[in-house]
């Protein structure tokens, strides 16, 4: 597949990555071209300076990986990792009070929209499709582009499973055309990924972006 790299985000969410794991995604980042990396909030001052001028999307995570935080500490995370140099935010969202069946979680997006678009960055929102029945995948892809954001992402990768084809075909259905999908949990090789972007995925978060170039055919 023709410039799968870019769409791809090599990812480092390990709570025991250090320092060296962070300059070895720079450094494949830089060799192999994707379009970005995703690192630990912590991370993203250390990333950004060590990115320099390359091509690449700084992305990292707020409310995570269960994303029940409180909506003004998502906030927060969001304003402080965009002031640290983040691109891209993948936020985790409040699936406790989308399964109590509140109105919160379109509330807390639209916030979270707002204050990634007032500083022209984008917002990505984590559902955990893992948790998350047929029906409730329609709904929650329905509140995510009625609050704005950008994209909706499959997993955490700490959920019980990852991203799902079906999962993706059904989202692509029920998202508008200007809101973009990230797949992401459990996808290794090069066949899984060039699946998933058929199937409707515009981004790939993985761990494995090395290895899937490498298995290109």
């Amino acid at each position: 597949m023709k410039n799968l790299e870019r769409y791809l985000e090599q990812t480092i969410l390990k709570p025991t990555m250090t320092d060296k794991d962070l300059d070895q995604l720079v450094a494949d980042a830089k060799q192999y071209n994707f379009k970005g990396i995703c690192v630990p909030p912590f991370w993203v001052k250390k990333a950004k300076r060590d990115l320099g001028d390359a091509d690449v999307q700084l992305v990292t995570v707020v409310g995570f990986p269960l994303g029940y935080n409180m909506t003004e500490t998502k906030v927060f995370e969001t304003e402080l990792a965009i002031q640290n140099g983040a691109d891209e935010i993948d936020v985790v969202w409040s699936t406790t009070s989308f399964k109590a069946g509140m109105n919160w979680p379109k509330i807390e997006l639209a916030k979270l929209a707002t204050t990634c678009h007032d500083h022209e960055k984008i917002l990505k929102v984590i559902i955990e499709t893992a948790y998350l029945s047929e029906d409730e995948i329609r709904t929650a892809c329905d509140i995510c582009s009625q609050a704005g954001v950008d994209f909706v992402k499959t997993s955490t990768g700490f959920a019980p499973s990852g991203a799902q084809l079906a999962d993706i075909k059904l989202m692509r259905e029920i998202l508008p055309s200007n809101v973009g999908i990230k797949a992401s949990g459990g996808i290794k090789t090069y066949e899984q990924a060039v699946e998933f972007i058929q199937a409707g995925a515009d981004r790939i978060g993985t761990s494995s972006g090395v290895e899937i170039l490498k298995g290109k055919k």
